[in-house]
């Protein structure tokens, strides 16, 4: 597809950030997490609310560009990628399809600001893709202009602990099954709200994955997101839009990886020339720029869908299964590039391989991805 002036301008300014803000960094922050300020960054440059209206502080602009710009922020750093994901889509996208006027004017400008962050709490321990079964309850007391009273645990929450806001999805009816699920939009200074730990992963150490715990957390019926018993249906109606996300995290990774293995193919000698010319070397690196323009084109198209307003969750999981695949072989084969010294972390291509890893696990694994594909093709 050709880019249209807009598309280019936020790509070029995500891109302008990530080499100027992120990048001399990265290997601090890797061992450190991100410093606040840093996010704070990300909100003036207009990147934690890409496609939120321009009147709440957002960029205003459109899905393809949100995608672009997240191309370019995971080139740097997957795990700061994430985190913007978590921010932009599915809190604000939430909070723009669901939220009152009265929860927009409290929570659209802190998080477009980047002055405020927001999470998802969906998954729980027992249960991942199969979010339908969470156990996480939020029983009502005093009537409908009362309060709730959530209890239950989280896990795998981007931003667990950085959150100021938390898009929390809990059962308000057990008899009711899928429509017995509601979603709340709520601070995390609550007391209630309890940070387990912090998880230590393989990649994405730029962020804070958590375990967490609601204990007789009382949260007013005014933080209720949409209607009671239609919160899966909030929580998940982004689920087309996070998988195009995440492709598009997987493309940047990927691309980071091709670039480090280019240059220094180009500069490493061997048998008295660079090993770019060596056949071996050279075809890798051909098949390489192939697949990652493949996995460009797929997610672009699927954004593009997504911006009609049309079904994209077809092509939002072939985009997610494709890219992910992609990007840990040629991560890979960025390794391979680099020799032994491709295993140190010295070198950019063992961080990368870290990071790329979890995108064929997270937003639905890709074992999810094929029976969502397969089921599109048996309905025609």
């Amino acid at each position: 597809m050709l880019l249209n002036y807009e598309q280019r301008m936020i790509q070029d300014t995500a891109r302008r950030f990530a080499k100027t803000e992120i990048l001399p960094n990265i290997k601090q922050w890797d061992k450190s997490g991100v410093p606040r300020e840093l996010l704070h960054k990300m909100g003036q440059a207009g990147l934690m609310g890409i496609c939120t209206d321009p009147e709440w502080g957002g960029a205003g602009a459109d899905f393809v560009s949100y995608v672009l710009a997240m191309e370019e922020i995971s080139a740097a750093d997957g795990g700061i990628a994430n985190l913007m994901a978590a921010n932009n889509s599915p809190v604000l996208a939430a909070l723009r399809d669901h939220g009152t006027e009265v929860q927009k004017q409290r929570f659209f400008p802190g998080l477009t600001s980047g002055e405020t962050i927001g999470c998802i709490a969906l998954t729980e321990p027992h249960t991942g893709s199969d979010a339908a079964s969470i156990l996480t309850r939020a029983q009502r007391t005093g009537g409908d202009g009362g309060n709730f009273v959530l209890n239950g645990r989280k896990s795998f929450i981007t931003a667990g602990r950085r959150a100021d806001v938390a898009m929390i999805v809990a059962v308000t009816d057990p008899d009711a099954g899928k429509r017995g699920i509601s979603t709340f939009l709520t601070p995390t200074d609550n007391p209630g709200y309890q940070v387990l730990r912090e998880e230590g992963k393989l990649g994405h150490r730029t962020n804070d994955t958590c375990a967490l715990a609601f204990e007789d957390m009382v949260v007013p019926a005014s933080d209720l997101l949409g209607r009671e018993g239609r919160g899966l249906g909030i929580a998940l109606a982004n689920l087309s839009a996070g998988r195009i996300g995440v492709a598009a995290q997987a493309v940047g990774g990927a691309r980071a990886a091709y670039e480090a293995a280019l240059a220094y193919a180009q500069e490493r000698e061997a048998f008295g020339k660079p090993i770019m010319e060596h056949q071996a070397v050279a075809f890798r690196l051909a098949e390489m720029a192939t697949q990652i323009e493949a996995g460009r084109r797929l997610y672009l198209h699927a954004a593009e869908i997504h911006d009609s307003g049309a079904p994209s969750l077809k092509e939002a999981s072939m985009a997610k299964l494709f890219a992910s695949d992609m990007a840990e072989k040629v991560a890979s084969a960025a390794m391979q590039t680099f020799g032994g010294y491709g295993y140190l972390e010295d070198f950019p291509v063992a961080k990368i391989l870290r990071d790329v890893r979890v995108y064929r696990i997270y937003e639905g694994t890709n074992d999810i991805q094929k029976i969502v594909i397969s089921r599109a093709l048996a309905d025609g």
